[in-house]
């Protein structure tokens, strides 16, 4: 039974996956924060936007292709960064930025990554991105800068979301601390996924190891409260700016949700905003990513990256009819590599596909350029 029969979508992957890795690790993959209103609104509001379907258009094979930040891709879809990857599922950060190599689309690696900068970059080729949680001292962010530059990340993606810790009630009563300890508990938890486990013994207890080369704090700490935190700042404006002169490549600035921050970027040197709820994981109480894109859409000629609340190619038609360039996702292909391994990422990616090429071919849309065109329009 070849993948399509037995996962023809994400849904049936992410169901797969939960039963493959112990239920911390679920929780900290899966949970938002506070009542996790926002990660539901995400979905709500992107039912909401509704495309009006065409005819009479004859055989077509539909153009997937795009440009973003100079480079061309196959597909407007990459891999957003995901901390701690390498708990999800073991060797993570290596089987997805081999993916993207062999699918040229871009793999963002995290600061609080489970692997070093210089043990990815290689097997991302040229498609390599590097996310940065902002340390306080500049010393620090140079030599991280430094490090991901000759690993060969080439693009620099700033986080500028994550200005306190959140709470993320359900992560933190799954258990898992930083770096993650099998208590009693959680020991049961591992047993009962044996895949997973075999997978740990392989590459060892996951840890936040660019992190540790920097501060000598031991003993372990909540997730949501792990040494990254210790040593990032919430950045201004000054703070951008020196990053700005810093950074010789592309710089893209995630977790943008006004428009009005994303007209002063524009001027201030960003090269892409990247609008992100930061998949509902940061703040309870703000509007769905998707609701943000057209006004931040009006407010820059930069290029637009959207996340947050992605669970398939219609998903993806949406952001890009309503002013996206390119869609990230984080999550799908964790269910996918929890689900099926290393191949399961490129399923996740394969389903992306497909549903995209099935639904322009519903809208008559020959090109991603179409689609804002194919908007149904409020009366």
């Amino acid at each position: 039974m070849n993948a399509h029969a037995k996962y023809p979508a994400i849904s049936d992957l992410k169901t797969r996956a939960r039963g493959r890795i112990p239920h911390f690790v679920w929780e900290y993959l899966d949970s938002a924060t506070g009542v996790e209103a926002t990660q539901r609104r995400n979905r709500t509001a992107l039912d909401q936007v509704l495309l009006n379907p065409s005819i009479l258009h004859g055989e077509f094979a539909p153009d997937l292709s795009t440009t973003l930040l100079g480079r061309d891709h196959p597909l407007p879809i990459g891999i957003a960064p995901l901390g701690m990857s390498g708990l999800i599922w073991p060797g993570a950060e290596q089987m997805l930025a081999r993916m993207a190599a062999r699918e040229n689309i871009p793999y963002t690696l995290s600061t609080v990554a489970s692997q070093l900068p210089e043990d990815v970059g290689p097997h991302a080729g040229d498609q390599g991105w590097f996310q940065l949680y902002p340390p306080r001292d500049p010393v620090i962010r140079d030599d991280i800068l430094n490090r991901a530059k000759s690993a060969g990340f080439h693009t620099l993606v700033l986080t500028v979301d994550v200005p306190v810790a959140s709470r993320r009630e359900r992560q933190t009563r799954g258990g898992l601390t930083q770096p993650p300890k099998l208590t009693p508990r959680l020991a049961l938890q591992a047993a009962r996924c044996p895949a997973w486990l075999l997978g740990i013994r392989q590459t060892g207890m996951p840890r936040l190891r660019l992190m540790e080369s920097y501060s000598q704090v031991k003993g372990s700490l909540p997730s949501n409260q792990h040494i990254g935190y210790l040593l990032r700042t919430s950045p201004d404006w000054d703070y951008f700016k020196a990053l700005r002169d810093a950074w010789d490549g592309p710089l893209v600035v995630k977790g943008v949700g006004r428009a009005v921050d994303a007209a002063r970027l524009t001027d201030e040197g960003a090269d892409a905003i990247w609008v992100s709820t930061h998949a509902g994981r940061q703040f309870d109480g703000g509007p769905a990513s998707i609701e943000t894109l057209p006004a931040i859409r009006a407010a820059t000629p930069l290029p637009v990256i959207f996340d947050s609340g992605i669970e398939g190619g219609l998903d993806v038609l949406r952001a890009l009819a309503l002013g996206a360039d390119f869609v990230m996702l984080g999550r799908a292909f964790h269910y996918g590599l929890a689900a099926m391994g290393e191949a399961g990422a490129a399923h996740v990616l394969d389903i992306l596909r497909q549903d995209m090429i099935s639904n322009m071919g519903q809208l008559g849309a020959r090109s991603l350029k179409d689609l804002p065109a194919c908007l149904r329009q409020t009366p």
